[in-house]
């Protein structure tokens, strides 16, 4: 099967390591398929040759659908991937579909709120099937604008996530990585809260917020590794079966993971088998102080959840 990406990718960020979508074209390749990747943000930055910036950014973008609608004729794709960027909106979705009416669009949607992207939603409704990182009730939106919603919990590359020997430069009690907050709209205080708190603590690992150092690459599975413990807490902790990827780079990396309850919670890991949950400030730090002294106990959860 020939299988075409078309996404944002995310070559020239640190934050490469983390990109999602290099999971799943190595997932394909493992299964013997082929596959070719479209970036949308290097096309229009090749597109783009200076000038006045409205009429610039509109040439660029036209420039690249064009690039993006030739490279489909010429692969004739059994299958189109479609990481929802910027670029690709509902009319350029059906001019794709035009181009190569036999294939199947898939897309998969990670942020919770994806009504807060102009043209998300309606985006969405032009693929066949669209993989949610979340339950249906963060999927509401997406369903009324005709989208069909099949949850997918975060992928997982054992190539990378896992768990790795450190030096003590890594070793802390509790680790988290990441914002205070990740936008404006998000009200829940617990986060930054316990983030703070940690902040304050010896032997406990922040990084990314905090006026603390942000970590890429190997350092940022190391860090992880060296942990006892790892915080996980959404951005939005109401959303059935959603956690960020955060929870499964920690779990793969072999910490023992305290992670904000959400809704359905228990139908993918389970509390005191794969990881422990908790719902207030004052539970995940009783969490904390108990796997302190129970390091047996720790480490076989750790193991589970790994």
């Amino acid at each position: 099967m020939r299988v075409f990406f078309v996404a944002d990718t995310k070559d020239f960020t640190p934050k490469l390591f983390l990109d999602g979508l290099r999971k799943y074209v190595k997932g394909f390749v493992r299964l013997g398929h082929d596959t070719q990747v479209f970036s949308c943000n290097q096309a229009l930055s090749s597109a783009n040759h200076g000038g006045w910036r409205a009429l610039s950014k509109r040439y660029s973008k036209k420039r690249a659908v064009e690039t993006l609608l030739q490279q489909l004729r010429l692969y004739k794709p059994d299958l189109v991937f479609v990481g929802l960027p910027k670029m690709v909106d509902a009319e350029t979705l059906l001019q794709m579909r035009e181009v190569v009416p036999k294939a199947c669009f898939i897309g998969i949607e990670s942020d919770v709120r994806p009504e807060e992207r102009p043209g998300r939603l309606e985006a969405a409704s032009k693929l066949d099937v669209l993989f949610t990182a979340f339950g249906s009730n963060g999927q509401h939106g997406l369903i009324r604008a005709g989208a069909t919603c099949v949850f997918m919990p975060n992928a997982c590359d054992p190539d990378v996530e896992r768990c790795y020997p450190v030096s003590d430069r890594w070793h802390s009690d509790v680790v988290f990585t990441g914002k205070l907050r990740h936008r404006s709209t998000a009200t829940e205080q617990l986060r930054p809260d316990i983030i703070t708190r940690l902040a304050g603590l010896n032997r406990c690992a922040v990084y990314g917020c905090c006026n603390r150092p942000f970590l890429a690459g190997m350092d940022y599975y190391c860090a992880i590794s060296g942990a006892k413990m790892g915080l996980s807490i959404n951005v939005a902790n109401d959303i059935q079966l959603y956690h960020s990827d955060r929870l499964t780079h920690y779990l793969a990396c072999g910490t023992l993971v305290l992670a904000r309850r959400v809704p359905d919670s228990d139908r993918i890991f389970e509390d005191g088998v794969h990881l422990r949950y908790f719902d207030t400030e004052d539970q995940f730090f009783d969490l904390v102080d108990r796997y302190l002294r129970e390091e047996m106990e720790r480490e076989k959860i750790a193991r589970a959840g790994m």
